[in-house]
């Protein structure tokens, strides 16, 4: 009782010092935003002996002064006006008391029994609160009022650590499916962080809070890992794709997931945490390494070629453009430093790999092209015909090999692209020579086939597919073009050879009546030389057309060629000038003749051209 007199005797008019004590724990209590373990009044209680006079006198001190003070406590920690009752006064100092043994009474921490129930309803943040708070009242009291033991509290810690980290490491499916299941579980993260930060910033800490800081974040960055892990290791959830390898389709897998789940993550799980777990890029640095690591694994081991360039796809084009570029993740992953799936080393040894597997997928290719292609020419048969010309697959199938490789070089690279170029152009110029050969060797042995010619034309008008993507497609500078250039001349100029060799023997000796008749006579040589060349070009038309060309322009230069050499060979006298004038026009006349003749089987070409050979006109 004697404690209490200077509380209630003492101090300025208005609100005395310890009044003031009581006012600023009240209101503390009342309060939302402090913890309840800060909810502990430390106004002193008063005695139960207290005199009534005691208690009048003060009811008359507080009375006197009350016009002066601006507000007056109220049993809720407020202010009354000052014209207040005396009665109302008198409440008000017997109601703080009250209220503070109320109020220290209702704050009391909840039992782990009743944390345990939060627990289980899923109320996993107020479980954390209170347990805060549990934790913190065992750290003011003494060991005789401790009822519930620390052991008992780590005990709940543990149970509500255990149900809130197996939510989290189900986070991306429980993201959509019960996004205020993961809410809760993510609350109570933030709770204990935010817990262990305030014991971190304490210039003291309680060295009775062992068991601070608790570092569930550095759990959830584990469990988050594992989580990571689990599901890039579960291949069965990735349906099976048909021609993949076992490393092809664990491939598919892991980007087929990292690129689902960061897009769940972008979406769904960032908006649940503050920005200080960096979740985005926590997440998309786990995928990332452990994908990385895995496919580290897989380039060192013994890989087939196709396995090869698939793991060179996924480095240079599937997980640059299709997972790192994709709209939904972009933004994000932009923020993250991720590097490339493979040491620029090993990268370059796979490289190496690829380029000579592919060379050689080519020239095995085109070698089995030709094989098959001189079998057909063995059976003898007429070759197919396409808008009227024969064809020959030949020239086709070698074409979508060499561009073939080309095309998936690109697919991967320019670098590799421009790397394997020369090399294809290489092969392309081997395999011709193979062709050339190949190509003489039927034309020596093979002239009493029936379809022989037309088997010959086939070959001339694959020349035209293989020329047309040499000058299109191989550089200038690429030294094999001009061999592949003069290899196809070669084949074309060979093929010309045999199919006017018939012609060219039947108008010599029509040529040499020349120089055995008369001048007078030339007019019906000529014509016999134009019906006979006339027989044969209807052959030719199966040629296709700047073949076709070419071909009229030998023609038409071996019959001025050889009329030349005849009035050059022939003997002639002539004396006067109406003989050698007549000569002049016999000569003129007979040129005319070839040229109309040749000009009208190929209406656009022009005589003066010189065809695709070799051979000096």
């Amino acid at each position: 009782m004697m404690k209490m007199l200077p509380f209630l005797q003492s101090g300025p008019i208005g609100i005395r010092k310890e009044s003031k004590d009581c006012i600023e724990e009240n209101r503390q209590l009342g309060n939302p935003s402090t913890s309840v373990a800060e909810q502990v009044p430390v106004c002193p209680e008063p005695s139960e002996d207290w005199s009534k006079d005691q208690v009048k006198k003060s009811e008359k001190q507080e009375a006197a002064c009350r016009h002066s003070r601006t507000s007056s406590i109220t049993s809720n920690g407020s202010c009354a006006s000052a014209g207040e009752s005396p009665e109302k006064g008198k409440k008000g100092l017997i109601g703080i008391l009250k209220s503070a043994l109320k109020k220290k009474k209702d704050s009391k921490p909840l039992s782990v029994k009743q944390i345990m129930d939060l627990i289980e309803e899923n109320k996993f943040p107020d479980a954390a609160q209170h347990l805060i708070v549990l934790e913190k009242s065992l750290s003011i009291k003494s060991e005789e009022e401790l009822k519930t033991s620390q052991q008992d509290i780590e005990s709940v810690y543990e149970i509500l650590k255990r149900k809130v980290f197996d939510i989290l490491k189900d986070s991306v499916l429980l993201a959509a499916a019960k996004p205020d299941l993961l809410q809760q579980a993510v609350d109570a993260l933030k709770e204990q962080e935010k817990e262990d930060q305030n014991y971190l910033s304490e210039s003291l800490p309680d060295q009775n809070m062992q068991s601070r800081p608790r570092k569930w974040k550095e759990v959830w960055m584990a469990t988050v890992k594992e989580s990571v892990e689990t599901r890039m290791k579960d291949t069965r959830r990735t349906p099976t794709t048909e021609n993949l390898s076992t490393a092809g389709q664990n491939l598919l897998h892991m980007g087929k997931t990292m690129k689902e789940d960061l897009t769940v993550v972008v979406q769904l799980i960032k908006q649940l945490y503050p920005p200080e777990f960096n979740v985005c890029s926590t997440y998309a640095e786990l995928y990332h390494n452990y994908f990385a690591s895995q496919l580290k694994k897989t380039a060192e081991s013994q890989l087939e070629d196709k396995d090869i360039y698939l793991l060179l796809s996924w480095v240079h084009n599937i997980y640059p453009n299709d997972i790192r570029k994709d709209r939904v993740l972009a933004k994000e992953l932009e923020k993250v430093k991720l590097g490339s799936l493979l040491p620029s080393s090993l990268i370059k040894e796979l490289e190496k790999k690829y380029l000579g597997s592919e060379e050689a997928t080519v020239k095995n290719c085109l070698s089995r092209c030709l094989e098959t292609e001189i079998q057909r020419w063995k059976k003898d048969q007429e070759p197919e015909k396409l808008d009227g010309h024969f064809h020959s697959e030949l020239a086709i199938l070698a074409i979508q090999n060499i561009h073939g490789g080309q095309k998936r070089a690109d697919a991967l690279s320019a670098a590799l692209g421009e790397e394997i170029s020369p090399c294809l152009s290489r092969e392309l110029a081997a395999f011709l020579k193979s062709y050339k050969d190949a190509f003489e060797d039927f034309k020596e042995k093979n002239k009493k086939q029936r379809f022989y010619k037309p088997i010959l034309i086939a070959n001339i008008n694959n020349c035209r597919n293989f020329r047309d993507y040499a000058e299109k497609n191989i550089a200038e500078k690429d030294d094999d073009k001009v061999s592949i250039l003069s290899t196809l001349s070669d084949i074309e100029n060979s093929g010309f050879d045999v199919l006017l060799q018939q012609l060219f023997a039947q108008l010599k000796p029509i040529y040499k009546k020349f120089t055995e008749n008369k001048w007078d006579s030339s007019d019906e040589i000529m014509n016999e030389i134009i019906k006979t060349t006339r027989k044969y070009i209807s052959d030719f038309q199966t040629l296709n057309d700047p073949f076709y060309k070419a071909v009229i322009e030998k023609i038409h230069v071996h019959l001025v060629k050889e009329y030349i050499v005849r009035l050059l060979k022939r003997r002639v006298s002539l004396k006067s000038p109406a003989q050698q004038q007549n000569l002049a026009q016999n000569v003129s006349k007979n040129a005319a003749a070839l040229e109309t003749f040749c000009t009208n089987h190929v209406p656009s070409v022009s005589v003066c051209r010189k065809p695709v050979q070799k051979e000096d006109a």
